[in-house]
């Protein structure tokens, strides 16, 4: 049965080969997608078959690629691939598209997730010509039922000249009711965002499309790129167990309530430990105001732990995946699903007191962290909405092994190679190897305690050694750095393959 009720949008059917040849050379193009779900599923490669014969041609044939975040392998790797991006924003993670952007055969915006949207509405970007977004269904009176994630995609609806909208059959036509559609304004016409709360809705179930400008309609039947997380090794593991028993030390202290304050976690293999972590734990009638949609939080709202979760889209398994298409009518009732203009803005994470917790690849002795660029130079996947929650939150942490490369890279650093959070954001940071509590401390304070208890033994001597030269290099200075040598150990990498001297 067809999910399209509109007669109006009927007509405006045509295949993905048909619709890719609204797109042109040089265009500007607001695609759909956070996290590998709600991406167009038969467009981009459509659309990568057309600027493939372009190319072969002799043609030029570029657009410019913005989403909410990362896609998958048939959107921005299939578009890669073929060198059809001149610019991608504001994250991605696919491999091809991360080699095209370090090459330098496209240009990358590593952006705040909270400003992309924003800057796209104010005009930084030039006009938008095309906005390419999967819905669930399109209701009678032309509304849509948006899919597994938003994103972007109302600014995109509200500012592209063209509108190409791809109806996915494999969402679940219970998320209707999931979502909270909330657009906020140009600088000058913006009120307060009335979120008091983790779970408040201030908005529509829908998106109000202009069908004027809607061009093409293509139907699909597709999953979304659900990929399996990593069985927890002890490593994470124990990271977690570090993170919950601060918790519970702020508990006690009195500085969190029982239920502790909405939490945030990024994506991946930590964080899932740490939403395990307390699903096992102590605390009940736990919210969460962040990004994403992890297994460990449907497990948690299964179990009545988390009562409510607000987020900009979902990142599960398959098998979570599929627990949330069938049981969508249940789970509405426990999330809500924003513009990632509203789950990441500042305003809002700072009322609600949202305890952050991010990945990291690197940080230094002084607190401040990479989270984007290996040795400095090679940009791994982006900022994504870290830097949104970081700046704002109530309490920021940052986590991540002390070691990387089988113990030839530290996490743990004299210097880091690239500044994404400096160390006036930077709160907290967790290893395997402990916790290191920031706040209140000068540098040299904060040198001493995230040595001893993050960095990983085999280097702790050398970045004591280095805190020492430093004091001599430096005459005493506030925050003290030798510049000769302060990034030996990233040259030595690149030299030799290991940190280690």
């Amino acid at each position: 049965m067809s999910r399209i009720a509109s007669d109006t949008y009927r007509s405006k059917v045509m295949s993905a080969e048909e619709a890719a040849k609204l797109i042109k050379n040089g265009d500007r193009v607001g695609f759909s997608g956070f996290t590998g779900s709600g991406y167009p599923k038969v467009l981009p490669e459509a659309l990568a078959a057309e600027i493939k014969a372009a190319h072969d041609r002799g043609d030029e044939f570029q657009i410019a690629s913005y989403t909410g975040a990362s896609t998958a392998p048939e959107h921005d790797g299939a578009l890669a691939a073929v060198d059809g991006i001149s610019m991608r924003m504001p994250y991605q993670s696919d491999p091809v598209m991360r080699n095209k952007i370090n090459a330098g055969t496209s240009e990358y915006y590593d952006v705040h997730l909270s400003h992309s949207g924003p800057q796209v509405r104010q005009g930084f970007w030039g006009d938008l010509d095309v906005a390419v977004v999967e819905v669930a269904a399109i209701n009678a009176d032309g509304t849509a039922i948006p899919s597994s994630s938003v994103g972007n995609n109302n600014v995109y609806l509200e500012t592209a000249k063209k509108i190409i909208l791809e109806v996915n059959a494999w969402q679940s036509i219970d998320l209707e009711g999931m979502h909270d559609i909330y657009s906020m304004k140009l600088p000058g016409e913006n009120v307060a965002i009335p979120i008091n709360a983790a779970g408040d809705r201030i908005g529509s179930k829908y998106y109000d499309i202009d069908w004027s400008r809607v061009a093409a309609v293509i139907e699909t039947d597709a999953e979304d790129r659900n990929s399996p997380f990593k069985p927890l090794d002890q490593e994470s593991k124990t990271i977690a167990e570090n993170l919950l028993d601060f918790l519970g030390n702020e508990v006690k202290q009195g500085r969190m309530p029982k239920n502790l304050l909405p939490m945030q976690s990024g994506v991946g293999n930590i964080a899932n430990a740490v939403l395990v972590g307390l699903n096992e734990g102590p605390f009940e009638q736990l919210t969460s105001y962040t990004e994403v949609i992890q297994d460990g939080m449907v497990d948690m709202i299964d179990s009545g732990k988390l009562l409510v979760a607000s987020a900009t889209a979902f990142s599960l398994s398959p098998e979570a995946a599929a627990r949330m298409n069938d049981n969508a009518k249940k789970y509405r009732e426990h999330i809500v699903l924003r513009p990632q203009e509203v789950s990441n803005n500042p305003e809002v994470i700072r009322r609600l007191g949202v305890v952050s917790c991010n990945g990291m690849i690197e940080a230094d002795i002084y607190g401040n962290v990479n989270s984007t660029h290996i040795m400095g130079s090679r940009m791994q996947n982006g900022i994504g909405g870290s830097g949104d929650f970081t700046r704002n939150a109530y309490i920021s942490c940052f986590v991540s092994p002390s070691l990387a490369k089988n113990g030839d890279i530290s996490a743990i650093v004299p210097m880091v190679s690239h500044h994404d959070h400096t160390e006036h954001d930077v709160q907290v940071i967790i290893t395997e190897q402990g916790l290191a509590d920031l706040r209140g401390l000068s540098p040299k304070q904060r040198a001493k305690v995230i040595i001893e208890n993050c960095a990983h033994p085999d280097y702790r001597e050398a970045l004591l050694e280095y805190v020492a030269r430093a004091a001599k290099v430096a005459n005493g200075a506030h925050t003290p750095h030798d510049l000769a040598t302060s990034h030996e150990w990233h040259r030595r990498f690149l030299e030799t393959g290991s940190m280690k001297g």
